[in-house]
């Protein structure tokens, strides 16, 4: 039994880190054009991005359209690492807390604390890559630096930038995953209600999986988004920059990182970039939950081909 629920596991953790890696490249552009535009706070009164086509247009203007993807390698490393562990921890988890309860499902309060529980291993995990992600997609269009040398930067500690907001923030994908859990559970029981034969396993369509995906990001995203922006301040901090001891104490801060915020932009400077926000991350999550829905049951099948092949007894692998 427990090697099938590692299987099983694998298999969630699998389709999820490949459907992120696909969302994850085709969303480039405009994940750094957005992480860009958050983490710019206006120089007296005077912002150098009044909305997300005007980093597009800088780059267009000064000839540097293909820094759109500086840090793209460390982006899909951090992607591909984060959503493995993720959905991992969270079908790990979810199958144990069902085994050691005997329910035959979960409820809503223990589905957002195995989400946050696996949000929290992954953050941990995947921290050193989001932080050198965010500073690659920051820096000056052209002037962005391997990963190696960006986290070679400043200390050990600072690869860490953002950890507890990232902690927090957990609760987004709680949020999100269980929002999509709940929705996907009402999908399918209507889809088995109208297939009265039940001749194979109900699925979501690829157009049902990406309007649920859009719906529960949506949702996560309002709720946390000043957390998220915020933490993308913190990461971004130029190090060569910060020549102060106290400003850079500020800076990676989340109590300075508010103070600035509320002192230049006010009480709405907290929701900048909520629009580019929700776009990049909706179609990303709807994108990357529609990928994982159709190739779930690949991945399954090709998890289940390997553990076949290898527990074949040796006498007859020598015979194939």
């Amino acid at each position: 039994m427990k090697m099938n629920v590692d299987l099983e596991s694998l298999a969630e953790a699998t389709s999820g880190a490949i459907g992120s890696l696909l969302s994850t490249t085709i969303l480039y552009p405009l994940d750094t054009c957005k992480t860009k535009f958050q983490a710019e706070v206006p120089s007296h009164g005077h912002p150098k991005y009044r909305n997300l086509s005007d980093v597009l247009w800088e780059a267009i203007s000064t000839g540097q359209v293909l820094s759109l993807y500086q840090g793209l390698g460390t982006k899909n490393l951090q992607s591909f690492v984060s959503q493995f562990v993720y959905f991992y921890g969270y079908s790990y988890f979810k199958r144990v807390y069902l085994d050691k309860s005997g329910s035959k499902s979960i409820g809503t309060k223990a589905n957002l604390v195995i989400a946050a529980a696996a949000g929290a291993c992954t953050a941990i995990v995947t921290q050193p890559l989001d932080t050198a992600s965010s500073r690659m997609q920051t820096s000056a269009f052209g002037k962005s630096k391997g990963l190696l040398k960006t986290l070679a930067e400043g200390t050990c500690s600072d690869a860490f930038d953002g950890l507890g907001i990232s902690l927090l923030l957990t609760s987004n994908p709680a949020i999100q995953y269980t929002v999509f859990d709940q929705l996907k559970e009402r999908a399918l029981r209507n889809i088995r209600d109208e297939d009265d034969k039940g001749l194979s396993p109900a699925s979501l369509s690829a157009f049902m999986a990406f309007l649920l995906g859009a719906i529960s990001k949506s949702v996560a995203t309002v709720l946390t988004y000043p957390a998220i922006r915020c933490k993308v301040m913190i990461q971004a901090a130029d190090i060569d920059e910060l020549t102060s001891k106290r400003k850079k104490k500020l800076q990676k801060t989340v109590s300075g990182v508010l103070y600035a915020i509320w002192k230049r932009e006010g009480i709405l400077g907290f929701f900048k970039g909520l629009q580019a926000q929700i776009l990049k991350t909706v179609l990303s999550s709807a994108l990357l939950l529609m990928i994982k829905e159709k190739i779930s049951a690949t991945s399954w099948l090709l998890i289940l081909a390997v553990r076949r092949y290898l527990l074949l007894p040796r006498g007859r692998l020598r015979n194939l």
